[in-house]
């Protein structure tokens, strides 16, 4: 095997830096998609606005779409979210949607684990959820899974 001089060897250090910068690129590149979340929204729904604040501080990048109510029924029912598991706004994340105060801790939760579903909904609109604070009211609630079939499960409790 020959020899490689210095130069040589600084040029193959170099080159193999660039393949593992452009792994790491990848990677993050990939990270960054997965935490992109299309939120669907009526346009002067102030807690549907918190919910947004909520998620960008957990470090989710964030879209809003502002829409009729009409459109968003239709968008629920495009994912296969039944009126019941319902609230005021949507989300879509990584080929799940996200219904309604769903805790940024359980939407990354999800994304860690992929499990076989359609999504997370807090249906209605739980006092202490984020994006309904409402001074010390707390009310307890759950976050469901939402299944293909759809049936549901409690993901966490609050």
């Amino acid at each position: 095997m020959p020899m490689m001089n210095r130069r040589q060897t600084l040029a193959a250090i170099l080159a193999g830096g660039a393949v593992l910068s452009g792994l790491v690129s990848r990677r993050a590149a990939a990270e960054i998609a997965e935490r992109r979340l299309t939120v669907a929204k009526s346009p002067t729904c102030g807690c549907c606005s918190a919910w947004v604040d909520h998620m960008r501080a957990a470090g989710f990048e964030v879209e809003t779409l502002d829409m009729t109510s009409g459109a968003l029924a239709a968008r629920k029912a495009r994912l296969g979210l039944r009126p019941e598991l319902a609230s005021c706004h949507t989300g879509e994340i990584a080929g799940y949607f996200v219904e309604g105060h769903v805790p940024a801790a359980d939407v990354a939760r999800l994304l860690e684990t992929r499990p076989e579903a359609l999504g997370l909904t807090v249906p209605g609109m739980p006092f202490g959820s984020p994006g309904m604070e409402y001074g010390d009211r707390r009310d307890a609630f759950d976050t469901l899974l939402v299944m293909r079939d759809g049936s549901t499960a409690v993901f966490a409790s609050h």
